[in-house]
């Protein structure tokens, strides 16, 4: 466990030497949350009684989704390991005394957190000296914000599985492109980082909310901003952890079985 633990601190403290890159993330990430409230607004303002949720709540729901996008991006993946495994030096990595899953987790963990840890405040700030109803409201209770905090690990921990199952599969392709592509797109649709899995007709929400894809960004930021609590939060919070247990079994048989057969340079 202190390997992993070690690795995590190095290339925790590596992504925090990104910060000329992490204020212009900000930046971009003030304009686009502005651009998406005002959007949604101009919708509410003709016909507030058709939308799921309140705009309240969808405001808070845009600002932690902004304020936290590194923790939950599809496109959060590394171009070194993708690379690695496409030309074959991720042979380097077999050499050393560890578990190659557990490695890539703990590299995809550590990216994201050090990202967000350098984006998250200032737009969180910002977000709650708005005045109402466009700025970020405090949580409703202290018992919610903790559920809130345990929801959002088990995102993350949910999203880096994910996307570790992504970096497994690309032993088995020729170039990580067109994988990647289709992952990040098919991520984006259903863990609500386009539109709030609330405002999809009853069917399809129905369908999209006991997928892997919702227990990511969806659990946390609709259980903060209200419109997720009780027992339907509890609900959420139960398939979060049975999702997490699945993909990162179903990542570590994949991983199993691909270093059985991997060959490297014809070795």
């Amino acid at each position: 466990m202190k390997k992993y633990l070690s690795f995590f601190r190095l290339r925790f403290l590596m992504g925090l030497q990104y910060r000329t890159a992490a204020w212009a993330g900000v930046a971009t990430q003030f304009v686009w949350g502005g651009l998406e409230i005002a959007m949604f607004r101009a919708f509410y303002q003709a016909e507030p009684e058709r939308f799921p949720m309140t705009f309240s709540a969808t405001v808070t729901y845009i600002w932690f989704q902004q304020a936290f996008l590194a923790l939950f991006a599809s496109w959060m993946l590394e171009n070194e390991i993708l690379e690695s495994i496409k030309d074959g030096n991720i042979a380097y990595e077999l050499c050393r005394p560890i578990r190659l899953y557990p490695l890539l987790f703990v590299r995809g963990l550590a990216l994201r957190m050090a990202r967000a840890s350098l984006r998250c405040m200032p737009i969180l700030v910002f977000a709650v000296l708005l005045p109402e109803p466009y700025g970020l409201r405090a949580p409703f209770s202290l018992g919610a914000f903790a559920v809130f905090i345990l929801s959002m690990v088990l995102g993350l921990l949910v999203t880096v599985a994910f996307g570790t199952l992504i970096y497994v599969i690309t032993f088995y392709t020729i170039s990580p492109q067109g994988l990647r592509l289709v992952a990040t797109t098919v991520m984006d649709f259903f863990n609500g980082a386009v539109i709030p899995l609330p405002f999809f007709p009853d069917r399809m929400r129905e369908v999209m909310e006991v997928l892997p894809f919702a227990a990511m960004q969806n659990v946390p930021l609709r259980i903060y901003s209200g419109d997720l609590w009780g027992m339907d939060a509890v609900r959420a919070i139960g398939l979060q952890m049975i999702w997490l247990l699945i993909l990162a079994a179903v990542g570590q048989g994949i991983m199993t079985r691909a270093q059985r057969k991997l060959a490297v340079q014809g070795g």
